[in-house]
């Protein structure tokens, strides 16, 4: 009589589920990371993301047959690229550009945004349908929701839009309390 071998179609499906999620999110975040600039921790991610994955590899190639071991494959993917994409809105790393755009008076907005100690340049241009002022602030992108709900405050009506920035030179920014793991060990190399 056979029993059944909970280990080849049960426990090894969950491990390399587990683990694929585990590389792919180190994958993830290791991207993000290269492309906000942060290459001194790049490698580091790339090792382990490596080294999991060749582990995994090697299960699966022991167990050729194994059906289970494809679909926990492809679900670990799916669900690490998930995973990655997450930690890496909560980390939110880097800044942004703001553009603020709005036909009407901004001169509570623009009070408003420098109050809460963010550098703003207002520009005179003219938009589809009339003058228009722009407002422009560079914003770390944990500091985005504050700031549109300031917008949608004082200025409903404002159209903007935000994107990323890889590096700025010099400016004024909100202090922030630095975590994100210390901004990513704090510097750029």
């Amino acid at each position: 009589m056979n029993s059944f071998d909970y280990y080849n179609w049960i426990i090894l499906p969950l491990i390399i589920f587990a683990s694929r999620i585990g590389d792919v999110t180190l994958g993830t975040l290791r991207h993000v990371l290269m492309a906000r600039g942060h290459k001194s921790v790049a490698p580091l991610l790339g090792f382990f993301e490596v080294l999991i994955w060749i582990i995994i590899v090697s299960q699966i190639m022991k167990q050729a047959n194994n059906f289970a071991c494809y679909i926990a494959w492809a679900g670990g993917f799916a669900m690490g690229n998930y995973i990655g994409l997450l930690i890496e809105e909560k980390i939110a790393l880097g800044l942004q550009i703001i553009r603020i755009i709005s036909h009407q008076d901004c001169e509570e907005l623009i009070t408003k945004l420098q109050s809460a100690n963010h550098g703003t340049t207002v520009v005179d241009a003219q938009g589809a349908k009339g003058p228009v002022k722009i407002i422009l602030t560079v914003v770390k992108r944990k500091n985005i929701d504050p700031i549109i709900h300031i917008i949608q405050k004082y200025n409903p009506d404002a159209f903007y839009s935000i994107e990323d920035i890889r590096d700025v030179n010099r400016g004024v920014f909100s202090k922030s309390n630095q975590s994100s793991l210390r901004q990513i060990f704090s510097s750029k190399k």
